[in-house]
This record gives structure tokens, C-alpha cells and sequence, in this order.
């Protein structure tokens, strides 16, 4: 599949709505302004990016003393540049009574070369991506967490680009994660606004429900939308870039930023 098979037969005219070159001035000044606002973001790793650290941070349960179901979600910066503006997110799962965990995540690397862009297991549930420490978005444990785990891999299996990945507007890591947040709402998936990606609707569909189930979100192709949610708040996009507020847990949403306010 290829990127241009991604956009439906109207993603021509669409863009041609978006803002001219004057008017689209602004916006790239706001790139160029980005990594000043959040500082050393993008110098954080010192050294060759795939040399920095992958082991485990300590946030999943060892399997071999918790015999509960375990379901939890994380997302972490991206690697080099794309780190001062997003981060990746992956899923992370374990049954009850099993011995190990099963990783499910979307990657870019080896697409182009004919490898699945859903990778399964390519390291363990909570390691470091490639330096940067994951945050943990969602941990659902014991009574009901079984009956999740195998919706979220049915979700998974029927994810509608399995081998196709694109960087921005998307399909990346967090469409994959939205998709599946959309399609198991009890997750109640509350993606950071720096998971540029989550507003990319599968189909070229201008309206869905928010990843976290509990709100609704319009969207043009992931380059321009609106979402209001009880969990995520207001959010408006603009060219993959989050700008909100956070009402049940006031804070500001900022571009590369992300929350500025309570945990």
C-alpha cells in the first residue's frame, strides 16, 4: 500500500481548503518556535540513538508473581528529532496465569521493505524506547481484565493497516493505539496531545468517537479537527499539532509541550 492509497479520492480537494501561504505563515513559525518551548527535549540522549538504553523500567508487574491479568498502555518520547514534538505509544498485555507479556505496537522501520507495520513483541512490556522513560497511560488489573485482553486482540487483528505506516498525519504508533482505545471504550484511553497521529481516522472518516470512548472528535484526514470528551477535554488540531484544555483535570495542552497543569 502506498501513502498516496491512504487518503480517499477527496483528500485533493480537502487540501486544497487548507490555508494559503500567507496565511500558513504563522504555522511554521510555530515549528521553528516548538523546540524552544520545550527546552532540552530534543537534546535529552547523548550519543548514537540506537545505543541508548531499551531495558526494562519497572512498571509491569513480574509475571512470575502475578498470576492476575494485566492490561497497560505507555507511551514514551520518539526517537531523535520526532521527540521534541511526539511520542510512541504501545499496548501491553498479559493473561491470567501466563508466563510473559505480549507487546503489540505499530513501527515504521522496514515498511517500505515489505515488513508489517504491527509488531509484536519486539521487546518487553515496559522497556525504555531508546533512551526516554514510558509513562503509564492506562493499568487495568485481576476481576474482567481477561474478557478486555481478548477484545483488544481482535481489535488488533482487524486494525486497518496492518502494513502501511506514514510519520505524519498518520497512520503511525498512536492511530494504531487510538484505533484500539475506539474500539475497546472501557480502556477509557486518554492519549497525551503529543501523540501526534490519534486524530488520524481510519477510512478517511470525518467523525468518530475520542479514544477514551467517553467523547467525539471531527477530523480532516488528521490535519485539522476538533475533539470534546469528558476524559480529554477540548482539543483542537491543527496540521497533527494539539492545542487544549483539560477540564476534569484543568490543565493546558500544548503542541510538543503536552500537559501544562495537575498530573
Amino acid at each position: 500500500m502506498t501513502e498516496t492509497t491512504l487518503l480517499p479520492n477527496n483528500a485533493r480537494e480537502a487540501l486544497k481548503a487548507l490555508p494559503s501561504r500567507r496565511t500558513a505563515r504563522p504555522f511554521f513559525l510555530l515549528f521553528l518556535l516548538l523546540p524552544l518551548l520545550v527546552g532540552c527535549a530534543g537534546l535529552q540522549r547523548q550519543g548514537e540513538w540506537w545505543q541508548a538504553r531499551r531495558d526494562p523500567s519497572g512498571q509491569a508487574p513480574d509475571p512470575a508473581v502475578t498470576p492476575e491479568a494485566v492490561l497497560q498502555v505507555y507511551a514514551a518520547r520518539a526517537v531523535g528529532w520526532r521527540g521534541v514534538l511526539a511520542v510512541h505509544t504501545w499496548i501491553a498485555l498479559k493473561p491470567s496465569e501466563a508466563v510473559s507479556y505480549t507487546r503489540y505496537e505499530v513501527i515504521g522501520w522496514g515498511v517500505d521493505r515489505g515488513v508489517p507495520a504491527v509488531r509484536i513483541n519486539r521487546t518487553g512490556p515496559d522497556n525504555y524506547w531508546f533512551g526516554s522513560r514510558p509513562v503509564l497511560l492506562v493499568d487495568l488489573r485481576g476481576e474482567g481484565v481477561d474478557a478486555l485482553i481478548a477484545r483488544v486482540e481482535a481489535a488488533v487483528k482487524v486494525y486497518p493497516y496492518p502494513s502501511a505506516y506514514r510519520t505524519w498525519p498518520g497512520p503511525n504508533s498512536n492511530t494504531f493505539t487510538a484505533y484500539v482505545g475506539r474500539a475497546v471504550r472501557e480502556l477509557r484511553l486518554h492519549l497525551p496531545p503529543t501523540a501526534i497521529g490519534k486524530d488520524y481516522l481510519p477510512g478517511g472518516a470525518l467523525a468518530a468517537s475520542s479514544p477514551s470512548g467517553r467523547g467525539v472528535q471531527l477530523s480532516l484526514f488528521g490535519l485539522a479537527g476538533l475533539l470534546a470528551g469528558w476524559d480529554e477535554g477540548i482539543e483542537v488540531n491543527l496540521l497533527g499539532l494539539t492545542f487544549g484544555v483539560d477540564v476534569k483535570d484543568p490543565a493546558l495542552k500544548l503542541p510538543g509541550v503536552g500537559r501544562v497543569g495537575t498530573p
